[in-house]
């Protein structure tokens, strides 16, 4: 199992739908959380080991109606 944030911009006043459309159409998110600074959102995902993350990223994240924008961060550890 893989552990990847992907940090997202939205378009202007679209913040919550595509929070909402995350958590209602992508089945490998585990949070998405609201932030501040330059980006809007920052989800959680688990992915399995075979899947392309660039790919998964691509198709699943930035094909969400409302996003601008991606930053993705690929986690190696985690620490309890």
């Amino acid at each position: 199992m893989q552990t990847i944030f992907v940090m997202v911009k939205c378009e202007l006043g679209r913040s919550y739908e595509v929070a909402d459309a995350a958590v209602q159409t992508i089945q490998e998110v585990s949070e998405v959380y609201s932030v501040s600074g330059q980006y809007d959102l920052i989800m959680k995902f688990h992915l399995d080991e075979a899947v392309d993350i660039g790919r998964f990223v691509n198709n699943s994240v930035q094909t969400l109606a409302g996003v601008k924008d991606t930053f993705t961060l690929i986690t190696f550890k985690a620490f309890a």
